[in-house]
């Protein structure tokens, strides 16, 4: 692992630390934060301080040319208390797809994993005991160069962060906005990339989702706007005629490790799965004729929440998944069982937590 550079102050900052009664999800962040810069072509040494605010340039390049990619991981406490990481190595390497993607540095897999190792082993103390509650590690990397000009920065900065956070829906939350016509992702652009553009072309449109009394926005293909995507921050999965269905991955779909994870462990359930296009239209006839008996959303943050209905412009709604959806709830219990360090899952999916500072 990748050593760093600590700041005694950062450890003095977790001792006055105290986890408030609600927690909410990424709003109470430990006081402490990993970082490396990268400039004249190489990554200078990780290091390890109290968490701070940051002073920037105002031509600084991310805040104009949106130059920058995150992560989402989470660390988890097992029945022993040790701390866990859930498949980190995978999101390394898609940090560094997104980095590539976006015209910025890769970083070793060795520094990015140590950085994640230390935050989490820090914090464990304060890793939520409830399940489905969990450390959410954010990673990121944004450009630094200070200029106007319209050309790719030579200088980075690459960070990590984390929050106890509770589950990010509750069970029978989640109804979804079908967009018929506005776009998130359009081929051969940056819809495969963790960058905050993607996120910032779904915001206009969860606010009118808002206005539905909805709480995401499900998006469709931008050429012939006929087949499902995924949503706003997260994959979309139903159940249909007993076989677990998903879009297929392409240019314009986040491929989502908790997606992967499902695809993997849904046939030692017994449930047989296909990735292929899926028809919004027919979909929305499957569900009223019960041929398709559950939907939910799958991610890091949200891990697996039920879709309880759809919601079109005209207000017309398709019921869809209960919050207690059979097969939505028992991949989610397994999955968890597997993160949380109850069961064994595949090799090298559950890692132990190492003291890397």
């Amino acid at each position: 692992m990748t050593p760093i550079v600590v700041n005694s102050n950062a450890l003095k900052s977790m001792n006055n630390f105290k986890l408030p009664e609600n927690l909410g999800f990424g709003s109470v962040l430990t006081p402490v934060m990993i970082y490396s810069d990268y400039q004249n072509g190489e990554w200078g040494p990780l290091k390890m301080e109290p968490y701070h605010d940051l002073s920037i340039n105002p031509t600084m390049k991310v805040l104009h040319y949106a130059q920058e990619i995150f992560e989402g991981m989470k660390g988890y406490l097992s029945p022993e208390g040790e701390p866990l990481l859930f498949r980190p190595e995978m999101n390394a390497k898609r940090f560094n797809y997104s980095a590539r993607m976006m015209a910025m540095p890769e970083i070793a897999e060795e520094t990015y994993l140590s950085a994640a190792h230390a935050i989490t082993h820090l914090s464990k103390d304060f890793i939520p005991r409830e399940s489905g509650s969990s450390l959410y590690i954010r990673p990121f990397m944004f450009a630094t160069d200070t200029s106007l000009g319209i050309k790719p920065s030579e200088t980075f900065r690459f960070m990590v962060i984390a929050s106890p956070s509770q589950s990010y829906f509750k069970p029978g939350d989640l109804n979804v906005y079908i967009e018929r016509h506005a776009v998130r992702a359009c081929p051969g652009g940056v819809g495969t990339a963790k960058t905050g553009g993607n996120y910032a072309a779904s915001l206009k449109s969860s606010t009118k989702a808002a206005g539905f009394n909805c709480q995401q926005t499900l998006w469709l293909d931008a050429i012939e706007k006929k087949y499902v995507e995924e949503m706003s921050g997260m994959n979309f999965v139903a159940i249909k005629n007993g076989k677990l269905i998903t879009p297929e991955l392409t240019d314009t779909i986040l491929a989502g490790i908790t997606r992967d994870s499902i695809l993997k462990i849904a046939p030692t359930l017994g449930l047989e799965t296909s990735e292929s296009k899926i028809r919004i239209n027919e979909l929305l006839e499957d569900f009223q004729s019960k041929k398709a008996s559950e939907a939910f959303a799958c991610g890091t943050a949200v891990i697996i929440a039920p879709i309880s209905k759809f919601v079109e412009e005209n207000k017309t709604e398709v019921p869809v998944s209960i919050s207690t959806g059979e097969w939505s709830m028992k991949i989610r219990k397994y999955l968890l069982d597997i993160q949380e360090g109850r069961i064994n899952g595949p090799q090298g999916w559950s890692v132990k937590v190492k003291k890397t500072y």
